[in-house]
């Protein structure tokens, strides 16, 4: 019974509708013949209901069925409705001409059938445009702070942000757009759908939207940028509902409008890990980051703290940067022991101090300096923290048992043309030379760039955006390999926990983007176009950068691991003696400042690093190592 009276409740407003239609044919032509009689002195009587009457009205609501006019709402009347109304009166008319002709129209005056299709479009399109009229009248002045949204979806996460969109009070919606074709005219949550999403900017136009929401979370990148590009032509503001797993991570709040972020648009599909294997390994475990409050680390620790860990240490030489993350574990992880150490990661008595006092299972070493122009010019710090810190913090875990000693690399190590490869690609050798010395593991995990992080182009760009340009861009052809920061870290874990000992492995980077269409798209994003409100201006390839970038070298074989994010790279030959043999040469320089110690001991370590090597320029040929897709498969 409850059903039942659902159901009427919401076919209501479209059975008084037809009720409304019918009665209009009735009193057209009811009074089509009081007019036309009106002039004769003997006039027929004219009984209010009859046979020919009745036929009238069902051949009409045919008509109105046929042509779909029950698919359009008042509330939103237009000239398509109108083109409607005029189509049903002429094939209704038509019908009657033909139903009757049986009789020669004996009964039916000419001059009501040539009158009848315009006064009965009258008296039904009347009513719609009033009714519209006044709606939106009432709109505009019974709460002007209302803001009209007009949303594109019609699923669960759309049903969703209408209830919460109708709590707050300070948004509209107006009515849904959504590319199944039989949803169109029915309505969510008493909001009508009135089109497919590519009508956004007719119904946009048509319901005075002001905002546009989309309200597809599971929609691929391909998908967002075909919805991004409609939503732009509207001239509207545009925003999107939450993934679910930014909600279930903590990132957002549900019902939360964000903006379209960059990381919509790059064709990321979602990271799937083995969670049983991640949890498995990480539960009970007493994890130490270093660099704990960068982007990667502070982030490493969030993972680590979700997924099982009991204790992390966060070792900092940043005090605001401990205090940040510091806090935000103790926030979101009330029941998690966490322990801090601010000092330098390469200073061996801050490392074994660290170790001594938290004995932690495994150390994930993500302290490290990244920029790779600032570094060309800084050789001795360079080395001083990508190198020498990496080798003090790996023999402190070798010296006190520590079972597992993650590095994190970067693709810049790969054929290393600046000083931020070079130092970066010593100490992965350094980390596979110290493999076989004790029982600590020594996994190397080499990514490319990450979204977001600090230092990067993305917060750099949405800067120089906000300021109104121009946007900077070394060479139109300059392409870099991305990921978000969370899926990296996951992915770090994954190699982590399933690693062979001294395994260097890359993650899977996707297709390399060029650096100009994410400026591009990123002015979109921000509602400007590209050269006309927002300059792009290039500056040219700066000291130790390279066109393009690889994930490994082409000799160090890699295959497949369980997961087909992630491939093992075979060990490259190289003089362990000589790499760990050199350190204490190298400190020396650092010591005493001697850049060309410190230059000729990397060019002997690393034969393919020479240190005169500059930028690639556009005109050379590079050897870009792809991702092998079918490996990456198994």
């Amino acid at each position: 019974m409850t059903v039942w009276r659902r159901q009427l409740a919401g076919n209501f407003p479209r059975i008084a509708v037809m009720w409304h239609d019918l009665v209009m044919v009735w009193a057209c032509w009811q009074l089509l013949h009081v007019a036309r009689y009106a002039m004769l002195d003997a006039a027929p009587p004219i009984p209010l209901l009859s046979v020919d009457v009745a036929v009238v009205m069902l051949l009409q609501a045919l008509a109105f069925q046929y042509v779909g006019l029950y698919r359009g709402l008042w509330r939103f009347a237009s000239v398509t409705d109108l083109v409607n109304i005029f189509k049903a009166c002429f094939i209704g008319v038509g019908a009657i001409v033909l139903l009757f002709s049986y009789r020669r129209l004996n009964g039916i005056p000419m001059s009501v059938l040539a009158v009848y299709p315009f006064a009965l479009a009258a008296l039904l399109g009347g009513p719609r445009l009033l009714y519209r009229a006044w709606k939106d009248y009432q709109s505009i002045h019974s709460d002007a702070r209302a803001r009209r949204v007009l949303v594109l979806g019609a699923g669960h996460a759309a049903e969703a942000l209408i209830k919460d969109l109708r709590r707050s009070g300070d948004y509209e919606p107006v009515g849904l757009l959504d590319d199944s074709p039989h949803l169109k005219g029915a309505k969510l949550q008493g909001i009508p759908i009135l089109g497919t999403i590519a009508d956004v900017a007719s119904v946009a136009k048509e319901t005075a939207a002001r905002l546009l929401v989309i309200a597809i979370p599971t929609l691929d990148a391909a998908g967002m940028q075909r919805i991004l590009a409609l939503c732009e032509s509207t001239g509207l503001p545009f925003r999107t509902v939450p993934k679910l797993s930014d909600v279930l991570e903590g990132n957002t709040l549900p019902g939360q409008l964000k903006e379209v972020a960059i990381e919509d648009l790059l064709g990321r599909k979602p990271v799937q890990p083995d969670w049983e294997l991640i949890r498995g390994w990480l539960r009970g475990r007493t994890v130490m980051v270093t660099g704990a409050g960068g982007s990667i680390g502070s982030e490493l620790c969030r993972q680590c703290a979700r997924h099982g860990a009991r204790r992390i240490v966060l070792l900092e030489i940043s005090e605001i940067l401990m205090l940040n993350i510091r806090s935000e574990l103790c926030r979101n992880f009330p029941h998690l022991e966490i322990e801090c150490v601010l000092g330098d990661c390469g200073d061996p008595a801050v490392a074994r101090r660290a170790l001594t006092l938290y004995g932690p299972d495994t150390v994930f070493h993500a302290a490290a300096y990244k920029q790779v122009p600032l570094l060309e010019g800084q050789m001795r710090e360079a080395i001083r923290n990508n190198t020498l810190a990496t080798a003090c913090m790996a023999k402190a875990c070798l010296e006190y048992g520590v079972d597992n000693f993650v590095f994190i690399s970067t693709d810049k190590a790969v054929d290393p043309a600046n000083a931020l490869g070079a130092t970066k690609r010593y100490a992965e050798m350094i980390c596979q030379s110290l493999n076989e010395k004790n029982r600590t593991r020594f996994v190397t995990v080499r990514f490319g760039n990450v979204l977001g992080s600090v230092g990067s182009v993305v917060p750099l760009f949405r800067e120089q955006i906000r300021k109104g340009g121009p946007v900077t861009v070394t060479h139109p052809e300059v392409s870099r390999y991305f990921m978000t920061i969370p899926e990296a870290c996951l992915l770090i874990l994954q190699a982590a926990a399933s690693s062979s000992r001294g395994a260097i492995y890359m993650l899977d980077m996707g297709e390399p983007v060029l650096i100009r269409e994410l400026a591009e798209q990123m002015i979109r994003l921000a509602g400007k176009q590209p050269g006309t409100d927002i300059a792009i201006v290039y500056t040219g390839l700066r000291a130790g950068e390279k066109l393009h970038e690889s994930l490994f070298y082409s000799d160090e074989n890699s295959r497949p691991t369980a997961h087909p994010k992630v491939l093992e790279a075979g060990v490259r030959d190289f003089c362990a003696e000589r790499v760990l043999g050199s350190l204490p040469r190298l400190r020396e320089a650092v010591t005493s400042y001697d850049a060309e110690v410190m230059q000729a001991i990397l060019s002997s370590v690393i034969p393919e690093y020479s240190p005169s090597r500059r930028a690639v320029e556009p005109s050379m040929k590079t050897n870009i190592v792809p991702f092998p897709k079918e490996a990456g498969r198994n």
